[in-house]
């Protein structure tokens, strides 16, 4: 690849997505946009670049970030946040949130789902501490494809099998061929829609839960200072912000400070995350 043409890319994917490229990613670069270049009957990753340079064509550039976004993920991917949801965060919110009963979760880049999903078999073995309340779970991402995956809940053998327990898959999951797809119910339980995180997120709303976790290592500490401070915009004093275990808020913004032993959460600095007196040992 000439070294204009990946400059060109890099800046372009940067631009609309915030993803920053290292000339030692060319290799990636190549490799994921080839398909797209197929696609749109052009011969190589030259004609390509003079296309996008030529001839601003929406579909074409978004054909072009969905090919790099990666879209890594799997159910109760970590275990331990979810472990500290059921845990800690869960009951927590039941106590401040008792008069309106109202909670509300988002899982930003989101994927094709499973985080959400995972989210929502959690909560509905919780059924009845939760019974009558309103649960919100929001899912988000900047692919239009994985959306529309996450919103159909099909997965293959493969991707239950990474972190889905059996008795989870068994419980809410129906066999079609050699896909799984899970229940109704549980899908009724989510909602998904396009969203960029660059993009203006009051739109979206008030969440108390955050999950915008392994996202913020693509971007440049502008980007990620930008996401955070617009994320904390959207919490209230008293939510919970997750983030992936290599990811931390410190030398970023001071919108957010940690939550006192619990590794990856965090919460919005003007106010404070309390654990409930039962879950405090956890």
């Amino acid at each position: 690849m000439r070294v204009e043409d990946f400059d060109m890319f890099a800046t372009l994917l940067k631009q609309r997505s915030g993803l920053v490229l290292t000339k030692d990613k060319a290799y990636l670069l190549e490799s994921r946009l080839m398909p797209v270049a197929r696609k749109w009957n052009m011969k190589g990753l030259d004609e390509l670049a003079n296309t996008v340079r030529t001839r601003k064509d929406e579909a074409l550039l978004r054909d072009i970030t969905e090919a790099m976004t990666t879209n890594e993920s799997s159910f109760y991917r970590d275990s331990k946040p979810f472990d500290q949801f059921r845990q800690l965060v869960l009951p927590r919110l039941l106590e401040t949130r008792a008069s309106k009963r109202s909670i509300r979760i988002w899982s930003a880049a989101c994927s094709s789902g499973q985080e959400a999903y995972s989210l929502a078999m959690l909560l509905l073995d919780e059924q009845a501490k939760i019974a009558g309340w309103r649960i919100e779970i929001v899912g988000t991402d900047i692919s239009a494809e994985m959306v529309e995956r996450a919103k159909a809940g099909v997965y293959t053998q493969f991707e239950v099998q990474r972190g889905l327990p059996i008795q989870m898959l068994v419980k809410h999951f129906k066999q079609n061929g050699d896909k799984w797809q899970i229940s109704q119910q549980i899908r009724q339980m989510a909602s998904f829609r396009e969203w960029n995180l660059l993009q203006d997120l009051s739109a979206l709303g008030q969440f108390d839960v955050v999950f915008c976790r392994n996202v913020l290592i693509y971007f440049d500490q502008p980007t990620k200072t930008k996401v955070l401070e617009s994320i904390a915009r959207q919490m209230p004093p008293d939510g919970i912000l997750y983030l992936g275990g290599a990811e931390t808020v410190l030398g970023i913004t001071d919108r957010f400070k940690a939550v006192d032993g619990q590794r990856g959460l965090y919460t919005p600095a003007a106010g404070g995350f309390a654990a409930p007196a039962a879950a405090r040992a956890f």
